[in-house]
């Protein structure tokens, strides 16, 4: 185990506060006992920075070194209180804890799924996220090149038929790719951009749960564009 590197990540971008006892939380009243630490005391700037901190060490010095997995797997086994929500897209290139700097277990919760759509399912695992284990930050991570926004694009200039369940799936895009026909610049990625804005909007307004921590100041929904080539990270809003 690289000791210095452990301690970097302790200390610097990514050292969880240390934390207090653990308390279980019964999901919507309905029963389901889920254990949890108390949550991160980072506000979301303070997340936010901390993920672009890390983006920033991914980019300059990439390395990856062993870490201490079972003594984190231990800790974290207990409860977990992350500090950032990321929804990213389920293409094999991107995966949030690499692409924020080596985020280690119990940081960042993590829902992905082709073309980062906040479907019923990510909306649910997002409000748990704010409600049950108090982290501050959401985030809806577009990327360069991405599949399902291409296939969209597609359906929408073209009206290409798409096999089995993509078709549906990338319907969530459409209205994006239909909003950036004939824009400047290329249109592909203009949708990515726009549809990471719109997931980012949608999660912020269209959840209660969501609206009611984001009105009153404990939870910050941003978006942004991953570039495959870079790895930098372009926070959009």
């Amino acid at each position: 185990m690289c000791e210095q590197c452990l301690r970097v990540s302790r200390r610097g971008f990514f050292g969880v506060t240390a934390g207090a006892a653990m308390g279980v939380a019964t999901l919507a009243g309905v029963g389901l006992d889920i254990s949890a630490r108390a949550a991160t005391a980072l506000s979301p700037d303070q997340a936010l920075e901390r993920l672009k901190a890390g983006n920033l060490k991914y980019q300059k010095a990439p390395d990856v070194c062993a870490a201490d997995m079972l003594k984190t797997r231990e800790t974290v086994a207990r409860g977990q209180s992350p500090w950032a929500i990321v929804l990213a897209c389920a293409d094999s290139r991107v995966a949030p804890e690499l692409v924020f700097g080596g985020a280690g277990l119990g940081d960042l919760f993590v829902c992905r799924n082709a073309g980062a759509m906040a479907d019923t399912a990510t909306m649910g695992s997002i409000e748990y996220a704010v409600e049950h284990l108090g982290t501050p930050l959401i985030v809806v991570l577009g990327h360069q090149r991405c599949g399902a926004v291409a296939a969209a694009c597609e359906v929408a200039e073209k009206g290409t038929k798409l096999p089995g369940s993509i078709g549906p799936m990338v319907n969530s895009i459409l209205p994006a790719a239909s909003a950036m026909r004939g824009k400047t610049g290329d249109f592909t990625d203009n949708v990515v951009r726009e549809s990471a804005r719109r997931t980012a909007l949608r999660i912020a307004t269209e959840s209660p749960i969501v609206a009611e921590f984001v009105h009153g100041g404990k939870v910050k929904v941003v978006y942004g564009r991953y570039d495959l080539d870079s790895g930098a990270v372009d926070f959009l809003g």
